[in-house]
């Protein structure tokens, strides 16, 4: 193994232990968004948006207004029609640290997140989504109107025909950066770096976007549809909720077994 590709969360887990090699200084690099810095042993090659995706014809056939806040999924006309993933998954970790932020929690303080989801979220919740891939099967079978999602899965999976939109609520979509690092100790070392650094070049950027991942290159330029469906241009990622990963990393096992004893059992 040369490169890994994954989720901020893992990533930070990665370079905890010792895993990626120190990225060799490239020009590219001073373009990339402060979001998607990890400390010269990583780069973000891809943004994603965790929010509200919601069946727009199931919305408007019921009546309902789409969803604008996070507080807004606690409403009781969504019982047994809502899902995320559970905390074994990244979805089910922003839903738990915005439930928290939005009703005075942090990271730091999860109490606040843990009371709503158990009392007030868990009611409209028809099951725990056990992948993105049972996600979009669950909205495809009409199990469920309303998800938090990222906005590259509600993007692929409106591109499909599906009525499906994507909301950033008012408090703030999560962001969520899939990075690469080159592993320590590989036997192409300099192939490592310098596909790393490719990942993250305009061009290579531009192709991401039509895949769903929002640029980290901040001279990447997109265009109509395109840069309206990804998270796209300094000023909207800077309304992206950045999570502390290392705390969460720290606390995410206690987190679980409590997740598991009081909210999916």
């Amino acid at each position: 193994m040369n490169v890994v590709i994954v989720d901020d969360g893992p990533m930070y887990q990665a370079i905890q232990y010792g895993y990626c090699e120190t990225l060799t200084k490239a020009p590219v690099y001073s373009d990339v968004y402060e979001a998607a810095r990890f400390g010269g042993k990583a780069i973000g090659v891809g943004l994603v948006a965790t929010g509200i995706a919601y069946n727009k014809a199931a919305f408007e056939k019921k009546g309902w207004t789409a969803p604008q806040s996070w507080n807004d999924l606690t409403d009781p006309k969504y019982k047994q029609r809502f899902t995320t993933s559970s905390l074994s998954g990244t979805y089910g970790v922003h839903t738990l640290l915005m439930f928290a932020r939005v009703n005075g929690g942090s990271e730091k303080n999860i109490e606040p997140g843990f009371d709503a989801i158990g009392k007030k979220l868990v009611p409209n919740v028809l099951s725990w989504s056990s992948s993105p891939a049972a996600l979009a099967e669950m909205f495809h079978n009409r199990d469920v109107d309303v998800a938090v999602w990222g906005s590259s899965r509600a993007y692929a999976l409106k591109k499909t025909g599906f009525p499906l939109e994507f909301v950033y609520p008012k408090e703030g979509a999560v962001a969520l950066v899939t990075a690469a690092c080159p592993v320590v100790q590989n036997n192409a070392m300099e192939q490592s770096q310098a596909f790393v650094q490719h990942l993250v070049s305009p061009q290579v950027q531009q192709w991401l976007a039509t895949e769903g991942w929002g640029p980290t290159n901040s001279k990447t330029k997109l265009e109509g549809e395109l840069a309206q469906n990804v998270p796209y241009g300094p000023d909207f990622i800077k309304k992206l909720v950045r999570v502390d990963w290392d705390v969460v990393n720290q606390k995410r096992s206690e987190w679980t077994n409590r997740w598991n004893r009081t909210i999916e059992r």
